[in-house]
């Protein structure tokens, strides 16, 4: 097993950007080089905007955006149920339409720009983990009254063909939906903006932020950014560079592994090239790579593991799932960081310095992280105000370790009550 990268990393070159030397003024400068950060700047440039630059403390894609699944669908981390009681029927419609209009335009942005990501277009499944047919009945019939989604079922008979697993009593079809290689992603994102004159910095880890009356200095090891927007976009590995917004999200991990290239193996367990979920609340997620290996995903800590761990904790997991692939080696293992806000939507918003943020987007990031560069991008450049309820889920605290623990706790009951339910 290699210890040293992740899958994604091992397998996407990407280019190498400068770090920061000197002074440099710009228009809009934005810290982090994730999703996020990259929408941002992406969705500026496209709109005309000519004097931007990107920071980011290691590589572009380093964090949550260059580690995560690779599912791009529809949804926040909230659950669609709580968004239509919080919000009412039309906004929260009205949101997780967003939602769906980033999925196509991650899509645009793939072929527009010609971004080499491995998209796979074949959909994502919700797997009926239960043998309760009308647990997937209410979830397709909630998504057809409520959004005007249909996801197509799959009856037990046709999902067993698809997944070679006795765990699976069914499948709701998301058709829409796709998955891709993140890192390249990003990578394919900042190469475009750099062509396009982003000055993007590789290794810029911020110091200081100051403000000032006309607009804020961001001061690295060997360089500083004066400029006159800045947006922080640094999710889960925010650390200690701006603690009114650390207090405000909750360093998540969940942990991910690739096997060795299956081969024929690969269609002893799948004969689908969707990827794949569960209905359990601690779900597994997972999906069949290019070069038919299997990323498997699962589990959610306050615990960063080590590759060995996070290696031996999943392979028992996947063969729970699919006994048939006992013996396949683990050949990447790696854990990664999530930004949780308490209320488990994305935080994206103004402080009263006019410091612009976007963070908080837990395990459903694809689609919202690329929202949000919308919503920033039409903020700065045009003056639009934030997309209608979006603004109700602020900054609220998490309380630091106490919060650590309350939702590690809060995970082990929800994971007892998927076995008990079992």
């Amino acid at each position: 097993m290699n210890a040293n990268h992740t899958y994604y990393r091992a397998s996407s070159a990407g280019a190498a950007f400068p770090a920061l030397h000197g002074r440099k003024d710009v228009d809009v400068a934005i810290i982090g080089g994730g999703f996020a950060g990259l929408a941002t700047a992406l969705g500026l440039q496209e709109r005309g905007a000519q004097s931007i630059a990107l920071l980011e403390a290691e590589q572009i894609g380093f964090g949550a955006s260059g580690r995560n699944g690779g599912f791009v669908f529809g949804g926040f981390s909230l659950g669609n149920a709580s968004l239509i009681q919080q919000l009412g029927r039309p906004r929260a419609r009205a949101l997780y339409q967003l939602t769906l209009d980033a999925v196509e335009l991650i899509r645009q942005r793939v072929a527009r720009y010609q971004i080499a990501c491995d998209v796979n277009p074949s959909g994502v499944l919700l797997a009926n983990w239960f043998d309760d047919d009308r647990v997937l009945q209410q979830v397709r019939t909630f998504m057809l009254q409520e959004f005007e989604v249909d996801w197509a079922p799959i009856s037990r008979e046709q999902s067993r063909d698809w997944l070679r697993s006795e765990r699976y009593f069914g499948a709701l079809h998301e058709r829409n939906a796709f998955h891709f290689h993140p890192l390249k992603y990003a990578q394919g994102l900042a190469a475009v903006l750099a062509s396009a004159g982003v000055a993007v910095h590789e290794n810029s880890r911020v110091l200081t932020i100051e403000s000032t009356s006309g607009g804020h200095v961001v001061k690295t090891a060997s360089g500083e950014l004066h400029c006159r927007e800045l947006v922080l976009c640094c999710g889960g590995y925010i650390g200690r560079l701006y603690p009114a917004l650390a207090r405000a999200v909750l360093p998540i991990a969940t942990y991910v592994m690739t096997t060795e290239p299956l081969g024929e193996r690969l269609a002893s367990a799948m004969q689908t090239q969707a990827a794949v979920y569960d209905t359990r609340f601690a779900f597994d997620y997972y999906r069949p790579l290019a070069d038919s290996r299997l990323l498997w995903g699962g589990r959610i800590s306050i615990r960063d593991r080590a590759p060995a761990d996070v290696a031996r904790l999943l392979y028992g997991d996947l063969l729970k799932v699919y006994p048939q692939l006992a013996g396949v080696k683990v050949e990447h293992a790696w854990s990664g960081l999530m930004s949780y806000a308490r209320h488990e939507m994305p935080q994206i918003g103004q402080l009263p310095n006019g410091i612009r943020y976007a963070m908080g987007f837990g395990g459903h990031g694809v689609g919202p992280t690329t929202l949000a560069g919308e919503v920033l991008a039409q903020a700065i450049h045009e003056g639009r105000p934030m997309p209608d309820g979006l603004s109700r889920y602020g900054l609220a605290p998490t309380f630091g370790p106490l919060g650590l623990l309350a939702a590690q706790l809060t995970y082990w009951y929800y994971e007892l009550r998927d076995w008990w339910r079992q």
